[in-house]
């Protein structure tokens, strides 16, 4: 580390590596609202934030676990399809707070096929967000409707003893044969209580 009178230390945030203020500084001078998306091991969150002088404010928010306790999810809520029922219902919230249009603030990435899932609920649900279509993989729409899990248990249900194994999590829930029905049962959840 460099030592002497003239050296300067970086900020806290900057030195844990969790802000880049370069980039922050660009996002706050457009003066429009941030969709802020970060996603944890376990957790997906989805704020639309309002910076001002004293700090910013959130308008309006979703995080994943929100998806157990109000919508009856039994899967996992750090997955793809939790990442894009999440913003999907942060995307409904935000409509209803007026917020039409914002710009995206992925931060420092990772986890960032999830970032996209959790963006791509958003987009659906009707805010606009300037960003190119290629941002998205191919085949990513199956991804997230979960029917990559339910092709691989599908591949795994030849041999029982393999299947039991690689899903067992998911058998004492439900039948990961029939994953996509319960992402989409969710998602029409979503739609008639947001």
């Amino acid at each position: 580390m460099a030592k002497g009178p003239t050296y300067k230390l970086p900020p806290r945030r900057r030195r844990e590596g969790k802000t880049n203020y370069h980039s922050r500084k660009k996002l706050l001078m457009s003066r429009k609202n941030r969709l802020i998306i970060r996603a944890s091991n376990k957790n997906i969150i989805v704020q639309f934030i309002k910076s001002k002088f004293g700090g910013d404010s959130v308008l309006a928010s979703a995080f994943s676990k929100e998806l157990v306790k109000s919508y009856g999810w039994q899967l996992n809520t750090g997955n793809l399809p939790a990442a894009y029922l999440t913003g999907y219902i942060a995307g409904i919230r935000a409509k209803k707070e007026n917020i039409n249009d914002s710009i995206l603030d992925l931060g420092l990435m990772s986890h960032f096929h999830r970032l996209l899932a959790a963006f791509k609920g958003v987009l659906d649900a009707g805010i606009e967000i300037p960003h190119k279509e290629l941002i998205f993989p191919e085949g990513f729409e199956e991804r997230i409707n979960g029917n990559h899990i339910q092709n691989y248990a599908k591949l795994l249900a030849v041999d029982d003893e393999l299947y039991k194994l690689k899903f067992s999590n998911y058998l004492k829930l439900i039948n990961p044969l029939k994953i996509t029905s319960i992402i989409d049962k969710t998602l029409n959840e979503i739609k008639r209580t947001v």
